[in-house]
């Protein structure tokens, strides 16, 4: 796994995962490689009333329902669609639930403006087809075909980017559970085997984008994934994404309670005031979500750790925070510059600790960036 980039789920969870499969006495439906209760135990962790002879992580943070509607609904014939914010963790949970269900989580269409018919249903080998003629052995299934003929889970990231008439090929693999290859004169329909079902993403600020029919709806259980507000909840997922990252670059650096209550009450700061704002130009560009969170927390680690002094400073954090959310200039800038004297200042002068520094190192990157 050192080799890996990232790895899958499947992969950087094999040994948990392989460890319940074999305590596992539970009912499961179809295929699936663990029950539903320990599908939903491998997702949010054990606890001391599981009564296991070791402990298993927690890797998704939120509501529990949300993991366990999402589970019911792959042991139905319906699909799954999670819909959110940006950042809230839709394409994490779904890696998690189809490693869990299938150890399978990389049968995966990206959906874009570019997304075609071909790529949930299936292509041809060229040079194959002018060799040998069409063939099942010349066509390429999709990795949705894929899931189908393996009875396990394929996943479709932002749904709603994708056209209407992909969206509509949907439709009847969600329905009949078959696709058709009518270039084929035998052996010419691809049928689902038992466990296949679909994840769906979709980010609710794609509204308008490519809107769902309602004969698609009809055919996905909705979970909708809020923003993580809660603050302990948003510590343990902030916490835990770092340490991954410290432990896959090797780095031996501590982030300091202080700063990440720092870099968590900024969010917070910056979301009430979005949230107040009159119009769109009054608010960043930025969903202000958990994920960017941990990305301003990892650009200041890594910074820290090549540049710095290998310790993480106010400072530092605030310049990466700065350099993140500032995506619009001069619009971004002006927000984070009435932020910072209107309410870091302030707090600088009646708390101290590492808020001077903080509001210091916002200044220097404005001023930069200006």
């Amino acid at each position: 796994m050192s080799d890996l980039l990232r790895a899958p789920a499947e992969i950087k969870y094999a040994e948990e995962l392989e460890w319940l499969e074999s305590i596992d006495d539970n009912p499961k439906p179809f295929s699936w490689r663990l029950s539903p209760k320990m599908v939903r135990l491998f997702i949010l962790g054990s606890e001391r009333s599981d009564g296991l002879d070791r402990e298993i992580s927690q890797k998704w943070y939120g509501d529990r329902s949300f993991v366990e509607r999402s589970i019911v609904t792959l042991a139905s014939d319906r699909g799954l669609l999670l819909i959110g914010d940006p950042g809230t963790g839709k394409s994490w949970l779904a890696e998690l639930l189809s490693a869990a269900i299938c150890r399978n989580s990389t049968l995966v269409v990206q959906g874009t403006a570019g997304t075609t018919e071909d790529h949930i249903k299936y292509s041809w080998n060229v040079s194959m087809v002018i060799a040998k003629g069409q063939s099942r052995e010349s066509m390429i299934p999709s990795p949705i075909m894929t899931a189908m003929e393996s009875g396990a889970i394929g996943r479709f990231e932002e749904l709603t980017r994708s056209t209407s008439d992909v969206q509509d090929a949907l439709i009847s693999i969600l329905s009949e559970k078959y696709i058709s290859v009518p270039e084929l004169d035998s052996d010419s329909i691809v049928f689902a085997k038992p466990g296949f079902s679909i994840i769906a993403t979709a980010n609710s600020r794609d509204r308008g984008v490519n809107d769902l029919s309602s004969a698609l709806k009809r055919r996905f259980n909705f979970v909708r994934i809020p923003v993580v507000t809660n603050k302990k909840s948003e510590v343990e997922i902030v916490r835990f994404r770092t340490e991954e990252l410290l432990r896959r670059h090797q780095i031996e650096l501590e982030v300091p309670p202080t700063l990440l209550d720092v870099l968590l009450q900024s969010f917070a700061d910056l979301r009430a005031s979005a949230a107040a704002a009159g119009s769109d130009d009054e608010k960043l560009e930025s969903a202000l979500s958990t994920a960017e969170q941990i990305g301003v927390l990892e650009d200041a680690v890594l910074h820290s750790n090549f540049f710095g002094d290998r310790a993480l400073t106010a400072r530092t954090l605030a310049s990466s925070l700065v350099g993140s959310l500032a995506r619009r200039e001069p619009e971004d800038l002006a927000i984070l510059n009435k932020y910072l004297h209107g309410v870091v200042e302030p707090r600088s002068k009646e708390e101290g600790g590492s808020w001077p520094e903080f509001l210091e190192g916002g200044r220097d990157a404005i001023a930069t960036l200006s």
